[in-house]
């Protein structure tokens, strides 16, 4: 997916979105070693500094460990994964809901609607 950037947010704390997401969501398995703040940095075309503060905040997590002058590896610690996993999930949920609600979506109405996506 491209790497898209929204003005009313910084670009750091997208990234670490993104990047928490692409974790969470088994791109980069526990243990495996992360690509390299250069690497990411020109994939993302955002300068080498963004992305280290980006990844510094998901060490900040304890999502992504440094190993010295190896890199940064994906945390081997499955139960904060499934923990950090289902913060994120209820977050989006709650984002949808919300706005849902703000529509004047009845609960019933969004029950039915995602029932009616499933099939």
């Amino acid at each position: 997916m491209a790497w898209s950037f929204d003005a009313h947010l910084p670009v750091s704390v997208q990234l670490t979105e993104r990047i928490r997401m692409d974790i969470l969501g088994g791109k980069y398995p526990p243990g495996t070693q992360f690509p390299t703040v250069r690497f990411l940095a020109y994939e993302a075309s955002v300068n080498p500094n963004t992305m280290q503060k980006a990844l510094v905040a998901l060490e900040d997590e304890g999502i992504l460990i440094p190993r010295g002058t190896t890199g940064r590896f994906v945390t081997e610690d499955l139960s904060l994964l499934a923990k950090k996993q289902a913060e994120l999930k209820n977050a989006y949920m709650r984002r949808a809901l919300t706005g849902a609600k703000a529509l004047g979506i009845s609960t019933h109405e969004f029950i039915s609607f995602i029932e009616s996506e499933e099939q």
